[in-house]
């Protein structure tokens, strides 16, 4: 109880932030379709956040270290909240792609700064039990959001206003905290190499599952709209997919740790696969069919990410986690500033069930990918611990490069196991 309260600033601003951002993507598709905005204009805007997104990691620890970590986290949440508020003094998609850079600009900068602040903050004691409380804030802030658009209206400004109130109200946490600011911690270096070096096949996985996550976030309530959801419906269907993939977690965790890991991946793309044809094979029918395979689609796509970053950790020392964490994230926002236009556009050329074929055929070519990586090279026998990766920002992967080094649930303690430092310093890149 006292770590959380240490650390409730901090939460109360993530749970915040993501209300705000989490529902703007899906009050943008809708708000889009209500002004006749086409369906590649839609996609347009998902892709101009996670280009802003990906903008803003590289970025915000070099703000940090010129303001502060406060200040960093007001420029972000500003940044955000104005690109909110112009949604209705220009309705134009490409102005609208434009404030879209600006909140996932936010999303990355105010992300790298909690993270970076709660990476200061907790010891050897204290890291498992933080990092569980902040997952379960994370996914259950974002789960939360995609029910915004079931009680606010697409296309009013009294909507866009309440996103951008919450959005402003996120920074009151963290600045008002009378916590020391921690020491700015040395941005990684962007070696999209090293990842490669280390694991394509995890390179390809995360890439597979930037296709599916931005995709479906993103365009899904275009989706939604074509097979004749309704707008409450459409936030259940989003959310769906987010409880699915908070429930894989631990399954997927326990199997990525039990068996080859590229088995893992492979089965959770067949599932994959299976769950897009059949949602194409559903349409627009039952409404709880819908929602059940939505939920499924989650459990089987989500965990992804978290499974090939664990791959990739297994043949990667521990000097470079940090690098190979940005990397991955480097690898996942070009996926996942692609996957929504080109989607849309898809969905433009042959209807709504375009969505899944494209997923479905992204999954299909990782499990032929996955089996050939089988063949080149065997695992490791001294694996990674798998650890639940969030596609936040660069820093997560100084709060999660300890608990990888831990011991399996399979394997007995090493002896020669490095020692946990409370300190945590990661070396500076030469």
């Amino acid at each position: 109880m006292r770590m959380i309260i240490s650390f409730s600033a901090l939460f109360l601003s993530v749970i915040l932030l993501q209300l705000s951002s989490g529902g703007l993507g899906p009050m943008d598709a809708l708000s889009g379709l209500t002004l006749g905005f086409s369906t590649a204009q839609i996609g347009l805007l998902g892709s101009a956040h996670f280009l802003g997104f990906f903008v803003g990691c590289w970025w915000a620890p070099r703000l940090m270290g010129s303001v502060g970590h406060s200040r960093a986290f007001a420029t972000f949440t500003a940044t955000g909240a104005i690109g909110i508020l112009g949604h209705f003094i220009i309705v134009d998609p490409t102005a609208w792609a434009v404030m879209r850079i600006a909140s996932g600009l936010c999303v990355a900068g105010c992300f790298t700064v909690v993270e970076a602040w709660l990476q200061s903050k907790v010891t050897n004691e204290t890291r498992g039990r933080a990092m569980g409380t902040y997952r379960v804030v994370d996914m259950g802030a974002s789960l939360a959001a995609q029910l915004v658009i079931s009680v606010l209206a697409p296309a009013e400004y009294v909507s866009y206003n309440i996103l951008a109130l919450i959005c402003c109200a996120a920074i009151l946490p963290i600045t008002l905290t009378t916590s020391q600011q921690p020491k700015t911690p040395d941005a990684p270096r962007l070696r999209p190499k090293l990842a490669w070096a280390r694991s394509p096949l995890a390179v390809a996985g995360v890439i597979v599952a930037a296709l599916s996550s931005a995709s479906f976030r993103m365009v899904g309530p275009v989706y939604g709209s074509e097979v004749g959801l309704a707008t409450s419906q459409i936030a259940w269907f989003l959310a769906a997919f987010v409880l699915g993939g908070a429930i894989a977690q631990y399954p997927v965790g326990w199997l990525a740790d039990k068996f080859d890991r590229r088995w893992v991946l492979i089965w959770l793309s067949a599932a994959a696969v299976i769950s897009c044809g059949t949602t194409v094979m559903i349409g627009g029918g039952s409404t709880t069919a819908v929602m059940l395979n939505a939920s499924f689609f989650g459990f089987t796509a989500f965990p992804i990410y978290s499974v090939a970053a664990a791959h990739a950790n297994d043949f990667a020392t521990s000097e470079e986690r940090v690098e190979l964490s940005a990397a991955l994230m480097f690898f996942f926002a070009v996926g996942a500033i692609g996957a929504p236009l080109f989607a849309s556009r898809l969905i433009e050329q042959f209807g709504p069930g375009a969505l899944f074929i494209m997923i479905a055929v992204g999954h299909a070519l990782l499990i032929i990918f996955g089996l050939s990586r089988m063949l080149a090279r065997p695992t490791v026998e001294n694996r990674t611990r798998y650890v639940y990766a969030p596609r936040t920002s660069f820093t997560i992967g100084r709060i999660t490069r300890r608990q990888r080094e831990k011991p399996t649930r399979t394997q007995e303690p090493q002896n020669d196991a490095p020692p946990d430092d409370e300190n945590d310093t990661d070396a500076k890149p030469t």
